[in-house]
C-alpha cells in the first residue's frame, strides 16, 4: 500500500504493538486527536496512549477517498495492560486525516462507521476493496 492508507495501516500497527515511538513518528507535531471528552493537540498526547489504552483492533473495511481523508471500520478488543485481562470488545471506526505523509486528525468513532463516514464526507463508494501486497 502507498500514500496515505499506507501511513494509517502503518499507524495502526504501531498502536497494536504499543510502539508508541513508531506511532508518534507517524504524526505531524500539531495532531487532533479527537475523544469523548473534546480535542487535543501534539504528538505527546500520543506517546503514553498505546500502552496505558490496552487497544488492538483487526481492520475490516477501509476507505479512502480523492481528499486527505481515511477511515477504517475495526474489530477493538481492549484488554487490561498490567494483568491482560480482557476489558472489552466491539466494532468501532476511526477517522484519520492524512497529508504530507502524516495523521493531521485521529477520531475513534465508537457508534461505528456510518459516523465515521459521515465525518469525513466519505460514502460505501470510497471502500479500498483491494490491497497491494
Amino acid at each position: 500500500m502507498t500514500g496515505r492508507l499506507a501511513v494509517v495501516e502503518a499507524w495502526l500497527v504501531a498502536v497494536d504493538r504499543a510502539d508508541a515511538g513508531a506511532a508518534t513518528a507517524l504524526c505531524a507535531p500539531d495532531v487532533e486527536v479527537v475523544g469523548p471528552c473534546g480535542s487535543v493537540r501534539g504528538r505527546e498526547v500520543i506517546g503514553p496512549w498505546p500502552a496505558r489504552a490496552g487497544f488492538t483492533s483487526r481492520p475490516l473495511r477501509r476507505f479512502c477517498g480523492a481528499g486527505d481523508a481515511v477511515v477504517v471500520e475495526q474489530d477493538a478488543t481492549w484488554t487490561d495492560p498490567g494483568t491482560g485481562a480482557g476489558r472489552g470488545r466491539a466494532v468501532v471506526a476511526s477517522s484519520f486525516r492524512v497529508a504530507g505523509g502524516a495523521i493531521t486528525r485521529y477520531q475513534r468513532h465508537d457508534d461505528g462507521l456510518p459516523a465515521a463516514l459521515a465525518a469525513t464526507g466519505l460514502t460505501d463508494a470510497d471502500e479500498v476493496l483491494t490491497r497491494a501486497s
